[in-house]
Protein backbone atom coordinates (compact mmCIF):
# COMPACT_ATOMS: atom_id res chain seq x y z
CA UNK A 1 0.00 0.00 0.00
CA UNK A 2 3.17 2.58 0.82
CA UNK A 3 3.97 2.27 -3.28
CA UNK A 4 0.76 3.24 -4.50
CA UNK A 5 0.64 5.97 -1.90
CA UNK A 6 4.10 7.40 -2.92
CA UNK A 7 3.11 6.97 -6.87
CA UNK A 8 0.06 9.15 -6.14
CA UNK A 9 2.23 11.72 -4.26
CA UNK A 10 5.10 11.46 -6.79
CA UNK A 11 2.91 11.68 -9.87
CA UNK A 12 0.94 14.81 -7.78
CA UNK A 13 4.37 16.31 -7.21
CA UNK A 14 5.26 16.23 -10.96
CA UNK A 15 1.78 17.37 -11.87
CA UNK A 16 2.30 20.47 -9.19
CA UNK A 17 6.45 21.06 -11.47
CA UNK A 18 4.36 21.21 -14.59
CA UNK A 19 1.76 23.77 -13.11
CA UNK A 20 4.42 25.47 -11.32
CA UNK A 21 6.29 26.12 -15.07
CA UNK A 22 3.18 27.31 -16.50
CA UNK A 23 2.72 30.14 -13.52
CA UNK A 24 6.33 30.76 -14.00
CA UNK A 25 6.66 31.22 -17.76
CA UNK A 26 3.26 33.60 -17.72
CA UNK A 27 4.36 35.70 -15.41
CA UNK A 28 7.63 36.37 -16.71
CA UNK A 29 6.01 36.62 -20.61
CA UNK A 30 4.05 39.07 -18.81
CA UNK A 31 6.36 40.88 -17.12
CA UNK A 32 9.48 40.58 -20.23
CA UNK A 33 7.67 40.19 -22.94
CA UNK A 34 7.50 36.53 -24.39
CA UNK A 35 10.23 37.06 -27.06
CA UNK A 36 12.15 38.21 -24.67
CA UNK A 37 11.75 35.46 -22.48
CA UNK A 38 14.45 32.26 -22.73
CA UNK A 39 13.81 29.12 -21.00
CA UNK A 40 17.19 29.74 -19.16
CA UNK A 41 15.05 32.51 -17.08
CA UNK A 42 11.99 30.19 -16.54
CA UNK A 43 14.28 27.29 -15.26
CA UNK A 44 16.19 30.36 -13.44
CA UNK A 45 13.15 31.64 -11.52
CA UNK A 46 11.99 28.16 -10.94
CA UNK A 47 15.14 26.96 -9.48
CA UNK A 48 15.77 24.03 -11.51
CA UNK A 49 17.77 22.80 -13.96
CA UNK A 50 17.03 23.88 -17.98
CA UNK A 51 17.03 19.86 -18.05
CA UNK A 52 14.30 19.39 -15.64
CA UNK A 53 11.96 21.91 -17.70
CA UNK A 54 13.08 20.23 -20.67
CA UNK A 55 11.58 16.96 -19.37
CA UNK A 56 8.42 18.62 -18.97
CA UNK A 57 8.24 21.30 -22.13
CA UNK A 58 11.08 21.34 -25.07
CA UNK A 59 9.87 24.82 -26.32
CA UNK A 60 8.59 28.32 -25.18
CA UNK A 61 5.78 27.30 -27.10
CA UNK A 62 4.94 24.25 -25.82
CA UNK A 63 4.75 26.20 -22.72
CA UNK A 64 2.45 28.89 -23.61
CA UNK A 65 -0.07 26.44 -25.64
CA UNK A 66 -0.21 23.63 -22.51
CA UNK A 67 -1.60 27.02 -20.27
CA UNK A 68 -3.84 27.57 -23.20
CA UNK A 69 -5.19 24.16 -23.10
CA UNK A 70 -5.74 23.83 -19.59
CA UNK A 71 -7.39 27.06 -18.86
CA UNK A 72 -9.40 27.13 -22.15
CA UNK A 73 -11.06 23.24 -21.11
CA UNK A 74 -13.78 25.09 -19.70
CA UNK A 75 -14.64 26.52 -22.13
CA UNK A 76 -14.49 23.29 -24.52
CA UNK A 77 -17.18 21.97 -21.82
CA UNK A 78 -18.92 24.62 -22.22
CA UNK A 79 -18.91 24.75 -26.04
CA UNK A 80 -19.80 20.97 -25.81
CA UNK A 81 -22.81 21.59 -23.23
CA UNK A 82 -24.18 24.44 -25.35
CA UNK A 83 -24.41 21.96 -28.30
CA UNK A 84 -26.74 19.82 -26.92
CA UNK A 85 -28.95 22.25 -25.44
CA UNK A 86 -32.01 23.72 -27.22
CA UNK A 87 -31.52 27.13 -28.74
CA UNK A 88 -33.72 28.71 -25.86
CA UNK A 89 -32.85 32.06 -24.51
CA UNK A 90 -32.59 30.53 -21.36
CA UNK A 91 -29.67 28.21 -23.02
CA UNK A 92 -28.11 31.56 -23.97
CA UNK A 93 -28.13 33.46 -21.12
CA UNK A 94 -26.45 30.08 -19.03
CA UNK A 95 -23.71 30.23 -21.46
CA UNK A 96 -23.30 33.74 -20.87
CA UNK A 97 -22.90 33.29 -17.57
CA UNK A 98 -20.55 30.19 -17.63
CA UNK A 99 -18.53 31.73 -20.02
CA UNK A 100 -17.72 34.83 -17.76
CA UNK A 101 -16.63 32.58 -15.03
CA UNK A 102 -14.68 30.46 -17.30
CA UNK A 103 -13.14 34.12 -18.15
CA UNK A 104 -12.48 34.80 -14.82
CA UNK A 105 -10.49 31.47 -13.92
CA UNK A 106 -7.97 32.59 -17.14
CA UNK A 107 -7.61 36.16 -16.11
CA UNK A 108 -3.90 36.09 -16.39
CA UNK A 109 -3.86 34.20 -20.30
CA UNK A 110 -6.47 36.82 -21.26
CA UNK A 111 -4.60 39.43 -20.32
CA UNK A 112 -1.42 37.94 -22.55
CA UNK A 113 -3.13 37.37 -25.00
CA UNK A 114 -4.15 41.13 -25.05
CA UNK A 115 -0.81 42.38 -24.28
CA UNK A 116 1.06 40.17 -26.81
CA UNK A 117 -1.67 40.24 -29.76
CA UNK A 118 1.72 39.70 -32.73
CA UNK A 119 2.73 36.69 -30.53
CA UNK A 120 -0.65 34.94 -30.01
CA UNK A 121 -1.50 35.57 -34.24
CA UNK A 122 2.18 34.06 -34.84
CA UNK A 123 1.68 31.11 -32.40
CA UNK A 124 -1.39 28.27 -33.00
CA UNK A 125 -3.11 29.73 -29.45
CA UNK A 126 -4.32 32.28 -31.95
CA UNK A 127 -6.37 30.28 -34.25
CA UNK A 128 -7.16 27.64 -31.83
CA UNK A 129 -9.10 30.63 -29.79
CA UNK A 130 -10.52 32.05 -32.68
CA UNK A 131 -12.22 28.38 -33.21
CA UNK A 132 -13.60 28.43 -29.87
CA UNK A 133 -14.65 32.06 -30.26
CA UNK A 134 -16.73 30.48 -33.28
CA UNK A 135 -18.08 27.65 -31.49
CA UNK A 136 -19.46 29.80 -28.67
CA UNK A 137 -21.20 32.41 -31.66
CA UNK A 138 -22.70 29.60 -33.16
CA UNK A 139 -24.24 28.55 -30.66
CA UNK A 140 -25.54 31.96 -29.41
CA UNK A 141 -26.61 33.36 -33.06
CA UNK A 142 -29.79 32.56 -34.78
CA UNK A 143 -29.14 31.61 -38.20
CA UNK A 144 -31.97 33.70 -39.28
CA UNK A 145 -31.23 36.72 -37.15
CA UNK A 146 -30.38 40.04 -38.60
CA UNK A 147 -27.30 41.50 -39.05
CA UNK A 148 -27.94 43.57 -35.76
CA UNK A 149 -29.06 40.79 -33.59
CA UNK A 150 -26.00 38.68 -35.21
CA UNK A 151 -23.73 41.78 -33.73
CA UNK A 152 -25.57 41.49 -30.42
CA UNK A 153 -24.62 38.10 -30.25
CA UNK A 154 -20.65 38.74 -31.15
CA UNK A 155 -20.38 42.01 -29.17
CA UNK A 156 -21.78 40.03 -26.03
CA UNK A 157 -19.20 37.78 -26.27
CA UNK A 158 -16.61 41.16 -26.22
CA UNK A 159 -18.37 43.02 -23.46
CA UNK A 160 -17.08 39.77 -21.48
CA UNK A 161 -13.24 40.17 -22.91
CA UNK A 162 -13.25 43.72 -22.67
CA UNK A 163 -14.55 43.63 -19.30
CA UNK A 164 -11.38 42.01 -17.76
CA UNK A 165 -9.18 44.69 -19.13
CA UNK A 166 -11.11 47.74 -19.23
CA UNK A 167 -12.59 47.74 -15.91
CA UNK A 168 -9.41 47.77 -14.12
CA UNK A 169 -8.80 51.14 -14.89
CA UNK A 170 -12.48 52.05 -12.97
CA UNK A 171 -13.24 53.13 -9.66
CA UNK A 172 -14.99 50.45 -7.72
CA UNK A 173 -15.57 46.80 -6.65
CA UNK A 174 -14.05 44.32 -8.68
CA UNK A 175 -16.98 42.12 -8.21
CA UNK A 176 -19.73 44.52 -9.04
CA UNK A 177 -17.90 45.51 -12.21
CA UNK A 178 -18.21 41.84 -13.05
CA UNK A 179 -21.41 41.70 -12.64
CA UNK A 180 -22.22 45.02 -14.44
CA UNK A 181 -20.60 43.51 -17.62
CA UNK A 182 -22.58 40.55 -17.44
CA UNK A 183 -25.60 41.98 -16.74
CA UNK A 184 -25.05 43.78 -20.25
CA UNK A 185 -23.67 41.05 -22.12
CA UNK A 186 -26.82 38.86 -21.50
CA UNK A 187 -28.76 42.28 -22.26
CA UNK A 188 -26.96 42.18 -25.73
CA UNK A 189 -28.22 38.46 -25.93
CA UNK A 190 -31.53 38.82 -24.38
CA UNK A 191 -32.21 41.53 -27.27
CA UNK A 192 -30.72 39.63 -29.96
CA UNK A 193 -33.02 36.41 -28.97
CA UNK A 194 -36.28 38.11 -29.05
CA UNK A 195 -35.21 39.78 -32.45
CA UNK A 196 -34.66 36.56 -33.99
CA UNK A 197 -38.07 35.28 -32.73
CA UNK A 198 -40.10 38.48 -34.20
CA UNK A 199 -38.23 38.32 -37.24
Amino acid sequence: MGGTMNGTKQQRRRGDTRQRIQDVALELFAEQGYEKTSLREIAERLDVTKAALYYHFKTKEEILVSIFEDLSRPLEDLIAWGREQPHTLETKQEIIRRYSGALAGAAPLFRFMQENQATVRDLRIGELFKTRMFGLRDILMDPEADMVDQVRCITALFTLHAGMFVLRDLEGDPEEQRAAVLEVAIDLVTQAHRGAAGA
